[in-house]
């Protein structure tokens, strides 16, 4: 399939954060960029759409110094991307062009244009192709971070048994929605906290027990039904004491995944203590891990999208949607942390 290709593209970038604080205060759209040459066996993609992740505004806010390290300037954000492969700089068994793929890529040193733009270069081996039914554009775009997120919180630690207790903490943002799904298709029996507003999504995702946060205690509920759960995952990072107090209802073996949290000072300080602090001295009795995403692992990808094409689960995106040119919105409605499921943008036609 030839394609022409335009010289130049538009994407989101920022040189600095002169503007303030916050990445969304120094976005800009810039109209003549270089289309992305290719790398060693990399895939060029147009992209369709892009959902964002809370770690695409945080990572690029840490510290000076840490930021430094981590990222060039000027750079374009984001990491979930649906797309039409349009060049290949190698052969490769996985795709070819004229592919509908999804995924992540891993902005950084390495990788300072992320998916808010119109063209990115990925490696052709870490794309998942989009099954010919039963999944949209809008839908594969929303499952790379928060798919791989998902599926290693919960898949390596649930024993080959029915019924084996989860406990998810956030059921309602992109990685809890993803959770519920995926622990669902695994033949778990899931308890979720959310806020009142929420409770219905969470159920109707399949969530057998669904505590509100805003108007029971959490730590009390699952207390109250003593050592119960083998797997407790943790997407918010709130109640601060929530490890501690797993040991009334984590099974003996039991164990506590940590994925998400404010980026403060307190919450960095429990996780270190958590991690750190020895069961001798008053530390958590059960295993503690703080999830770090290995690798791109398409093939994850690719069964969590069987599933949904099999309706075994759903994803959940926010509605409305947004345009290319209304991302600034899109990462402003992301950093109040109210959104049911993903928060979509519209990057491209076909």
């Amino acid at each position: 399939m030839a394609t022409t290709l335009p010289k130049t593209m538009r994407a989101w970038r920022y040189h600095s954060f002169a503007a303030g604080p916050r990445l969304e205060q120094n976005l800009k759209i810039e109209d003549s960029l270089p289309v992305p040459t290719l790398g060693r066996n990399h895939a060029l993609v147009k992209v369709l759409s892009v959902s964002l992740n809370p770690a695409d505004y945080k990572a690029p806010e840490l510290p000076g110094p840490i930021r430094r390290i981590a990222y060039s300037l000027p750079a374009t954000p984001g990491c979930d991307f649906c797309g039409r492969v349009v060049q290949l700089s190698a052969d490769s068994a996985a795709v070819k062009v004229g592919d509908l793929v999804f995924g992540r890529v891993l902005p950084g040193r390495g990788s300072v244009i992320g998916t808010l733009a119109e063209y990115i270069s990925v490696p052709a081996a870490a794309v998942a192709k989009v099954p010919q039914t039963g999944l949209s554009v809008d839908e594969a775009a929303a499952m790379g971070v928060v798919g791989n997120t998902a599926w290693q919180a919960i898949y390596p630690h649930i024993p080959d048994t029915p019924n084996t207790k989860v406990f998810i903490n956030g059921g309602s943002g992109g990685t809890g929605t993803f959770s519920i799904g995926i622990a669902k298709a695994l033949g778990c029996h899931v308890t979720v906290s959310c806020s009142t507003e929420k409770v219905d999504l969470c159920k109707s995702l399949g969530a057998d027990e669904v505590i509100d946060y805003k108007t029971q205690n959490v730590i009390q509920v699952l207390k109250s039904k003593g050592p119960t759960f083998f797997l407790v995952v943790d997407n918010v990072g709130s109640p601060l004491e929530l490890y501690k107090a797993s040991d009334d209802f984590l099974l003996p073996g039991g164990k506590f995944v940590q994925v998400g949290g404010p980026m403060s000072l307190g919450s960095v300080k429990t996780v270190l203590s958590n991690l750190f602090w020895p069961k001798l001295l008053g530390g958590g009795k059960h295993k503690f891990q703080v999830l770090m995403i290995a690798g791109y692992q398409p093939d994850q990808l690719t069964k969590i999208a069987e599933w949904i094409a099999e309706k075994k689960m759903r994803v959940v995106i926010e509605e409305p949607t947004y345009e290319f040119e209304e991302a600034v919105e899109a990462f402003t409605k992301l950093r109040q942390g109210r959104n049911k499921g993903k928060l979509v943008i519209h990057v491209a036609k076909e």
